[in-house]
C-alpha cells in the first residue's frame, strides 16, 4: 500500500485548454458535432442503406443585395433594410436559419471577411429580434463570388447577403 501511495503522489497534473463541444449546421441542412477527442461526426439518426446522413433540407431562400441593406463600407442595417428583413423572416416557413455574407473584391481578403461577417451577424440580430432560429453565421468575404469582379454590375451582384431556410 505504501508504494501505491508514493507513486500516486508523485503523479503530475497535467492542464490542457478548457474544451467546449460544438455543434454546427452546414448550408446542406447537415447538423454536425466535434468533441474534445477530435472525433466528428453527424448528429442526424437517419441515415441510408450505405450509411448515409440524411440531413435537413435545406436551400437559399433569400438573397439580399448588400447595396439595399447597407451603405458603403458599413454593417448597419438601414430601417428600410430591417422592415425588409423582419417581414422576410416573419413569413419565411423555415425552421432554421443560415446567414451567409459576401463582398465584393476592391478590399484586402482580411478586411473583405470581416466585414461580410460583420454584416451576416447584424442581418441575423434582426431574424432574432422576430424569434427566427438562426443556427449558424458566416462571412465568406469575396471568395465566394456570383459574378466576375471585373465590372460595375458584377461587383454588385458579389455584395450580397445570402439567407439559407432549413426545412
Amino acid at each position: 500500500m505504501l508504494g501505491l501511495t508514493t507513486g500516486m503522489a508523485q503523479a503530475k497534473e497535467i492542464k490542457g485548454e478548457r474544451y467546449v463541444p460544438t455543434i454546427w449546421v452546414d448550408p446542406d441542412g447537415c447538423e454536425h458535432w466535434v468533441m474534445d477527442d477530435g472525433w466528428e461526426g453527424y448528429m442526424t439518426p437517419h441515415v441510408t442503406r450505405d450509411g448515409i446522413p440524411v440531413c435537413r433540407r435545406g436551400n437559399t431562400c433569400g438573397v439580399m443585395a448588400a447595396d439595399q441593406l447597407f451603405t458603403t463600407d458599413q454593417s448597419y442595417i438601414t430601417p428600410a433594410g430591417q422592415a425588409r428583413l423582419q417581414e422576410f423572416f416573419r413569413s419565411a416557413t423555415a425552421t432554421a436559419f443560415v446567414i451567409v455574407g459576401h463582398t465584393d473584391s476592391r478590399a484586402s481578403d482580411a478586411y473583405n471577411m470581416g466585414l461580410s461577417q460583420r454584416r451576416a451577424t447584424s442581418v441575423a440580430k434582426v431574424a432574432r429580434s422576430v424569434g427566427a432560429n438562426v443556427v449558424d453565421v458566416r462571412g465568406y468575404g469575396e471568395r465566394a463570388p456570383i459574378a466576375p469582379n471585373t465590372t460595375a454590375a458584377g461587383m454588385a451582384k458579389n455584395r450580397r447577403v445570402e439567407i439559407l431556410c432549413i426545412r
